[in-house]
């Protein structure tokens, strides 16, 4: 009786060991959207702002315990100033730069993953205002059975390439100290649960 007995809870923990590696090795998890954001910060001559943005929606793939692929979709409509500016919100959510009323969205697809010496990289494809480029970008990720969690290092974008002209000397001459950089600063801080 006791031995059938050890033999049934053995049979249950290889099994639950099973499920719960099997969860982690192949799955699908859905963004968290409470807890991920976007941080971003852009430069002038002197100073910067600085802010965040909310993600819509977002999954990532995992197969044999490593991101086999996966989405995120930013709305753009959400961009915040942390100082709390509606005119600059509302400046960055015009035509002049993200123009959310026309591109109410952004996103990046990971596309393949890269583990070299100086780290692990994201690699995808990110799209702003329709125009898609390929970035590669630096992160820490940890896996469990029901959650991941990805932090992204600061990655620098160029709005240019994004046909973001506002005050931008690759489309402007003679701006002379009005312009803003073109280089902007992204960092995001991810959470999926399965």
């Amino acid at each position: 009786m006791k031995t059938s007995l050890k033999k049934f809870m053995l049979s249950t923990f290889l099994i639950l060991v099973s499920v719960s590696f099997y969860a982690q090795s192949n799955s699908t998890y859905t963004i968290d959207k409470v807890n991920s954001v976007i941080h971003w910060k852009g430069y002038k001559p002197v100073g910067s702002q600085a802010g965040t943005i909310k993600l819509l929606s977002g999954s990532i793939n995992i197969e044999n315990s490593q991101i086999a692929g996966g989405k995120f979709v930013a709305d753009m409509t959400t961009i915040k100033d942390n100082n709390g500016s509606e005119r600059l919100e509302n400046h960055l959510k015009s035509i002049d730069f993200f123009d959310t009323e026309k591109y109410p969205t952004s996103s990046f697809t990971i596309k393949n993953i890269k583990y070299l010496n100086d780290g692990t990289f994201l690699i995808g494809d990110l799209t702003i205002k329709n125009i898609t480029k390929q970035v590669a970008i630096p992160a820490s990720i940890l896996i469990s059975s029901s959650t991941i969690k990805i932090n992204t290092k600061t990655i620098k974008i160029n709005r240019a390439d994004f046909n973001i002209k506002y005050k931008s000397k690759s489309f402007f001459d003679n701006l002379k100290d009005k312009f803003i950089e073109d280089d902007f600063d992204l960092q995001v801080d991810i959470v999926g649960t399965n």
